[in-house]
């Protein structure tokens, strides 16, 4: 059964480091699977796909490399990070992608948001998420496996400074819009973030008895 494990905000290099210590003890049989919610101040995050010229010339956004799948990306407050931790034994990367991207789409379903994930063909990685019905991005995945262990995820744009997203190459997409559940809200009140967290924490721990598609 997978865990729902609340954090508070925590820089980025402090979660990283944080987050290779939750992998050692999933590898070593210490701790179950487990999802880590949190936000982070802002940063932005790239992987080894992400050109130079996608990164923002102004260097007012900290940028920080690192070890997952996917292109660059913005983490700020307003944002709902989620880190599965988990063994998906012999699950592979789409299938655990898939799962995740299914979740959060039937979790803001859930909350009266309709969303949607992009059929990926082979070389656009890049459509990896979670998408309006208009195909404006609210939420990215970026995920990392190693020896069955999954770690990074998913971050959802709740009511984040949108702003930030304007100073790159959001996920190598040139023509990508950005997105947030507070945008999609227009006029109706936003859920509040309580309830954010737990209804996508409940979808993803109902659906983790199984890392399929």
């Amino acid at each position: 059964m997978l865990e729902r494990v609340d954090l508070g905000e925590i820089p980025y290099d402090e979660a990283s480091t944080l987050m290779a210590g939750w992998v050692k003890e999933r590898r070593e049989g210490l701790a179950g699977d487990r999802l880590f919610l949190l936000s982070h101040p802002p940063v932005i995050t790239y992987g080894s796909r992400t050109a130079a010229a996608d990164l923002p010339a102004d260097l007012g956004i900290r940028t920080v490399e690192v070890d997952r799948g996917g292109y660059a990306t913005y983490h700020g407050p307003g944002q709902l990070v989620g880190y599965l931790v988990a063994d998906i034994g012999r699950g592979g990367p789409v299938d655990i992608v898939r799962w995740m991207e299914n979740g959060i789409v039937d979790a803001l379903g859930r909350l009266g948001f309709p969303a949607l994930r992009r059929d990926t063909l082979p070389g656009a990685a890049s459509l990896v998420g979670v998408w309006t019905p208009e195909h404006h991005k609210v939420a990215s995945i970026g995920m990392r496996i190693r020896h069955g262990i999954t770690s990074h995820g998913f971050a959802l744009n709740v009511d984040p400074d949108m702003t930030a997203f304007d100073t790159f190459t959001v996920c190598g997409l040139h023509d990508v819009t950005m997105t947030s559940l507070r945008r999609m809200a227009a006029e109706r009140p936003l859920p509040p973030d309580a309830e954010i967290r737990d209804v996508l924490s409940e979808v993803l721990i109902e659906r983790s008895t199984s890392w399929v598609r």
